[in-house]
């Protein structure tokens, strides 16, 4: 394991029992055997920690199942609202990590990606930039953040906070993006008439 992925490992697990603000850059070299110095060197401040973290434990604790469609993307993001419920603390330095300003590259993520792709996939009409508007805005309803905000804000547990994010869903895909019969798995017979 590289330097910059033990720090990032090493704090997700003692956010296990402390909060993020608790973490120190001195706790972090020791555990990892690096001195202060090379933990600023990686990451320079508290923002680039935090962003760090979180990525770290989005991939390793919140993967997003893989989609294809419509369908499945819904799935995987309720499956992950689970996740979310599961380890509460984690998800929470997520959604810090999503509302401060990046301290990345502005390219966009592998999950936009995905999503655009799916998008093309079923209207291969819409234009770029079209799809890359839907795709955040999908982005942001499967996020932490989002449910961030409906545990704390209403209280919600997973498999209401994924009812809420279903009817998004399909409020913000409307007619344009919703997949066809076909594509959902109903034969042309059985669709109402």
């Amino acid at each position: 394991m590289d330097t910059p992925t033990a720090i990032l490992a090493n704090a997700a697990a003692v956010l296990r029992e402390n909060p993020f603000d608790e973490i120190s850059y001195r706790t972090l070299g020791d555990a990892v055997g690096v001195s202060e110095r090379t933990v600023y060197r990686h990451f320079p401040t508290r923002s680039h920690l935090l962003e760090g973290v979180a990525g770290w434990i989005e991939s390793t604790q919140f993967p997003l199942p893989p989609f294809v469609t419509i369908p499945q993307f819904r799935e995987a993001s309720r499956a992950r609202f689970l996740a979310f419920d599961s380890s509460p603390a984690f998800a929470f330095v997520c959604a810090r990590a999503a509302s401060i300003s990046p301290t990345g590259e502005p390219e966009p993520t592998f999950f936009t990606r995905a999503l655009v792709a799916m998008l093309s996939t079923y209207h291969p009409s819409v234009n770029e930039r079209d799809l890359r508007r839907v795709a955040a805005t999908l982005r942001y309803f499967a996020s932490a953040q989002f449910w961030a905000r409906m545990r704390t804000g209403f209280e919600m547990s997973a498999p209401a906070i994924a009812d809420v994010f279903d009817r998004t869903v399909a409020e913000v895909l409307g007619d344009l993006f919703m997949p066809t019969d076909t594509e959902m798995g109903i034969s042309s017979h059985q669709a109402p008439g």
